[in-house]
């Protein structure tokens, strides 16, 4: 071999070959994470998933709880609109203040019969017309057409539609993931409604009802959509810190601030179950659930970016890696928290119009339960916002800048 020969090839072996081959600079997907790192995070996730598995077995609603005898909805039964006419409240009145709509009916037990029944005007507009596919609560006997009240449009088609179309735009963007992400938005609705739902109206503590099915959630949407990887774990980590912040604060500012949760609507639920709710566990079970959607958005964020200004930039130090990230983080948590003041503003503001109308002082409005709850929802989900991206950079740094780990694409 010719000296210029032993030169280059002596160069090639050097360190920064041997770095460029560790990190392959973005080009070349590099190992797996270190057998170090992935113990690091089995020690802390897998006992979280472990208690999450125990919770959902130990709190799981076994004994659903059955409403009382005059909460239970009347059934049912879709009609078409065939025509409308001017008509009495109550026969005999002559006031012409209702609305008499002739309704086939298009389903239940007597299905192809026309009915008459009235529906009141509101402020000198029917709610219905013909055409319109209405549904029908049925109190009686379905051969009685007294038995029929017009109480609802039907919606499953445009909702069906909106769904669909939903469905096609995610993955039109995110391919596979796209379509990852909505299998994990179908177990969050399975989480939802087939165990922090029942489990709650069966007597269980809504508070942690809403701790072990967030941190569930959490598992099932992140690993679903992101794939089994340390960047994704980081993200859970981050996540699940951020939930255990806003849980204390919110058992903390709920108590500081009387914070009962006894509204109306919880009133109606203990009446519907003949039994007491906890108002303050659901105001923080509703706090919890609220503000998951943005933590994973906020550290999904964070790690992916950790990972790519590795990948620009291996030779970045962990303290120039934390900060250039962080960077992005500041920047993405001031539109998430606006975001969250937002939707809990938009949720509240039937409320907030009321006591506009009622002419209400601004301090006297604010502390009020119903916008004082917003307001300790809002609060502690933006700080635990906040806190998430700090938190999760500095776990991704830290688990980024040892051993084998893939900075480039996954």
């Amino acid at each position: 071999m010719s000296p210029r020969h032993r030169s280059t090839a002596a160069t090639r072996t050097g360190p920064r070959a041997a770095h460029g081959q560790l990190h392959g600079h973005g080009h070349v997907p590099a190992g797996p994470a270190d057998r170090r790192v992935w113990i690091a995070i089995a020690a802390l996730l897998v006992p979280a998933a472990l208690a999450t598995l125990v919770g959902l077995v130990l709190l799981f609603p076994f004994d659903r709880a059955r409403p009382t005898d005059g909460a239970v909805a009347a059934p049912t039964v879709p009609g078409t609109v065939a025509a409308t006419a001017e008509s009495d409240c109550s026969p005999g009145e002559g006031d012409r203040g209702c609305v008499a709509l002739t309704v086939r009916l298009t389903g239940g037990p007597t299905e192809g019969a026309t009915i008459v029944t009235p529906v009141s005007v509101v402020r000198g507009v029917a709610p219905f017309t013909t055409g319109d596919d209405v549904l029908l609560s049925l109190t009686g006997d379905p051969a009685d057409p007294g038995s029929y009240q017009v109480v609802d449009f039907q919606r499953d088609v445009p909702l069906l539609v909106l769904a669909l179309l939903f469905a096609a735009a995610v993955v039109a963007l995110g391919r596979w993931r796209g379509v990852a992400a909505l299998g994990s938005l179908v177990l969050t609705g399975v989480v939802l409604a087939g165990f922090v739902l029942p489990a709650i109206l069966a007597g269980r503590d809504p508070l942690l009802v809403a701790v072990v099915g967030c941190t569930a959630i959490m598992f099932c949407a992140l690993y679903v959509t992101h794939g089994v990887s340390a960047r994704t774990s980081m993200a859970v980590l981050g996540t699940f810190g951020s939930l255990v912040l806003i849980g204390a604060l919110g058992v903390a500012f709920a108590a500081a601030a009387r914070l009962t949760g006894a509204d109306e609507d919880t009133a109606s639920l203990a009446n519907a179950l003949g039994t007491g709710i906890d108002g303050r566990g659901l105001v923080l079970a509703g706090l919890m659930i609220g503000a998951l959607g943005a933590l994973d958005d906020v550290t999904v964020t964070q790690t992916s970016a950790v990972w790519e200004l590795r990948a620009a930039d291996p030779t970045l130090r962990p303290a120039a890696l934390f900060g250039a990230a962080m960077r992005i983080g500041r920047d993405h948590v001031a539109s998430a928290v606006n975001t969250l003041v937002l939707a809990y503003s938009g949720a509240a503001l039937p409320l907030l119009l009321l006591f506009s109308v009622a002419e209400r002082g601004l301090a006297d409005t604010l502390t009020t339960q119903v916008i004082a709850t917003e307001i300790v929802r809002t609060l502690v989900g933006s700080i635990g916002l906040v806190a998430s991206v700090p938190l999760t950079t500095a776990l991704a740094v830290a688990v980024v800048t040892r051993g084998r780990i893939a900075a480039g694409p996954r």
